[in-house]
Formats: C-alpha cells, sequence, structure tokens
C-alpha cells in the first residue's frame, strides 16, 4: 500500500513539475476570409449590442443577464455578462478601436475561472473580400498551465473562434 501511495506522490509531482515548464503566455488565433468590405464587418465587432447576431457564446443561455456601459461602440465601450456554467460571467471593453482595420478588447472573466486576457480582431481588405483576424492572448498563470495538460485551449477556445467568424461571414455576406 505505501508502494502505491509512494507512486502516486512521484507521479503527481511530476504532473505538477512539467505543468511549471509550460509557457507563461498563451495566444489562440483563428482567421476567415468573408465576401464583404472592412467596412461592412467593422461595426458588427465594434458594437457590443451587434454581437448577439454573431457572437458563439450568446445564445448559450438565453437568460444570460447583460450590462452595456460607456460609450456605444469603439473605444470606452462596455459589455459585463452573467450566465449559466457555459457562458460564465464577466466584463469586456474595447480599449482601441481603428475603424474599420482593427479592435483590442480587454477580458476580464469572474466564473467560472478567474481569467485577464485580450481579444484583437483585425480586418484586412484582399480584393472584393476581408481577411479577419480573431486572436486572443494573455498571461497563463499555473492553474491554466496544469489544466493545459488535459486540455487544449487551442482547440477548445478555437473552436468557438471558428464558429463565430462563420457566423459573422453569415451576417456580413447577407
Amino acid at each position: 500500500m505505501i508502494k502505491i501511495i509512494a507512486i502516486v506522490v512521484v507521479l503527481i509531482t511530476a504532473l505538477l513539475i512539467f505543468a511549471a515548464t509550460k509557457p507563461g503566455r498563451f495566444r489562440v488565433e483563428r482567421k476567415a476570409r468573408i465576401k464583404t468590405s472592412p467596412e461592412k464587418i467593422f461595426p458588427l465587432i465594434d458594437d457590443f449590442h451587434k454581437w448577439g447576431d454573431w457572437s458563439p457564446w450568446e445564445k448559450l443561455d438565453p437568460a444570460m443577464k447583460r450590462i452595456y456601459n460607456g460609450a456605444d461602440s469603439g473605444k470606452g465601450s462596455g459589455y459585463a455578462w452573467e450566465g449559466n456554467n457555459k457562458v460564465g460571467k464577466g466584463r469586456m471593453e474595447i480599449t482601441d478601436a481603428s475603424p474599420p482595420s482593427r479592435v483590442i478588447i480587454k477580458l476580464d472573466f469572474e466564473k467560472p475561472m478567474e481569467g485577464h486576457s485580450v481579444a484583437e480582431f483585425t480586418l484586412e481588405g484582399k480584393g472584393d473580400s476581408t481577411i479577419v483576424t480573431w486572436a486572443m492572448f494573455g498571461t497563463n498563470p499555473y492553474l491554466a498551465k496544469v489544466i493545459s495538460i488535459f486540455i487544449s485551449m487551442d482547440k477548445m477556445i478555437g473552436r468557438d473562434f471558428e464558429a463565430g467568424l462563420d457566423n459573422l461571414k453569415a451576417v456580413s455576406e447577407k
């Protein structure tokens, strides 16, 4: 029995040491080509009131509470939400907006786990289309490093980004 406990302790210790070697920062990024101009797409990103049309998280909880504050759109506009365990609780604020090419958003998550990161949308016109890049990046605290051993943040968040970009494409190309 003591041998089994010793093996478990060694395995857990090795796992925790391995977690400490994980990167201190993360970045998740996805791109989509949308057949319209950046000028048509930009207002859908720059105005939190319009996120309900395309954001992959907006439909996960129909009873989600939303609070908008600050400017109606652009720098200084804010959006807080609180919902079920699928959407959690948090706040976003646009910290920089350069029409029609870039929006930077500060993200603060409270639930299900505290986290702070930055989201960046870039829009690059290419002929009759726009390449939209959605990225999220930030620090990787120790607990997130441990979780990342078992769950890939890139796969988890990346799927949501892909769904959101598909929705944004559908709304923008109407």
